[in-house]
């Protein structure tokens, strides 16, 4: 495709149906925490009840951008750049296990102050969100989990990993915007280009990169299955839930499958679920406004 511009992020957002009275323009901020500088976004006043939102691998803040802009008039919107990923510090140990994200989490949680708030995750955040839920029951009032569970399905694991293995070093923005094309052609073109180039960087050579740990996309790093023990722990989080939680779908993701949702919101004692129409894994980017819909009636109904 040629070069084009992207759309602004306000009409990028109409365009995609979301719904929002006043033009919000996020902060960036830092902070330091567990001994690594964290870059997050800030949206709304202040003033208002708390919700943090945590990215999937590979992203960043940003990728919550449309839905900020939904709940900005009503809340402080938190979205953090998770270690590795976007503005935040990469792990000069490369240590990015999840034992290690927990202590990141309430690091940050406990840096800014954070009570009684809303946590919200997509995919890797997700697991992020509900293990420090499930370990932190006294800070977390609601909990909406995007696309995620103790169990992947191996296959939407393996279109990840040949994504993420791909040669990560291109010409050009709009490069990288046929990739994503390919992998995701529920997007449109025009939209992935006004967003991409927040999780992208240009290298001293002029090519273009990702932003966020290249170790991260190494080579067998993902892909290997999962430690029995591991899903056992994760499926105890997920019962021991105590807050109101939404489990989220997109209906055509290849990363939960259908009965992993529907256990889950089954075996949380205040699960609802929800499924997301014509959305793939990355459910807020795939239906925008299907996405706002269904947080914003959990949200009302708690």
């Amino acid at each position: 495709m040629s070069e084009q511009q992207g759309l602004s992020l306000h009409d990028a957002a109409r365009e995609a149906g979301v719904s929002f009275s006043k033009d919000w323009t996020p902060q960036s901020k830092e902070i330091k925490a567990n001994n690594m500088n964290f870059h997050y976004l800030e949206w709304g006043d202040e003033n208002n009840p708390v919700i943090l939102m945590l990215h999937g691998f590979a992203q960043q803040a940003h990728s919550w951008d449309f839905v900020a802009l939904a709940f900005a008039d009503r809340y402080r919107v938190i979205a953090l750049d998770q270690r590795g990923h976007g503005d935040s510090d990469w792990a000069k140990d490369g240590d990015y296990t999840p034992e290690t994200q927990q202590v990141d989490i309430r690091a940050v949680v406990d840096k800014l102050g954070l009570n009684n708030f809303i946590l919200m995750g997509l995919s890797m955040g997700g697991r992020n969100s509900f293990t420090y839920a499930a370990n932190n029951p006294d800070k977390v009032n609601a909990l909406i989990i995007v696309d995620a569970g103790p169990e992947n399905v191996r296959a939407g694991t393996q279109n990840i990993r040949n994504f993420v293995e791909q040669e990560d070093e291109l010409d050009s923005i709009d490069a990288f915007v046929d990739r994503v094309i390919k992998y995701n052609p529920r997007r449109d073109p025009i939209q992935i280009r006004g967003s991409i180039v927040n999780n992208l960087k240009q290298l001293p050579n002029g090519k273009w990169t990702w932003k966020y740990d290249k170790i991260l996309r190494s080579a067998g790093r993902m892909g290997k299955p999962q430690d029995p023990e591991m899903t056992k722990r994760l499926w105890s989080y997920v019962e021991s839930l105590q807050c109101p939680t939404l489990v989220v779908r997109g209906d055509r993701s290849d990363i939960i499958a259908t009965d992993t949702a529907d256990e889950m919101h089954k075996k949380i004692p205040n699960g609802n679920l929800a499924i997301v129409p014509n959305a793939g894994h990355l459910v807020m980017g795939d239906n925008p406004s299907g996405f706002e819909k269904a947080v914003s009636e959990f949200i009302n109904s708690i």
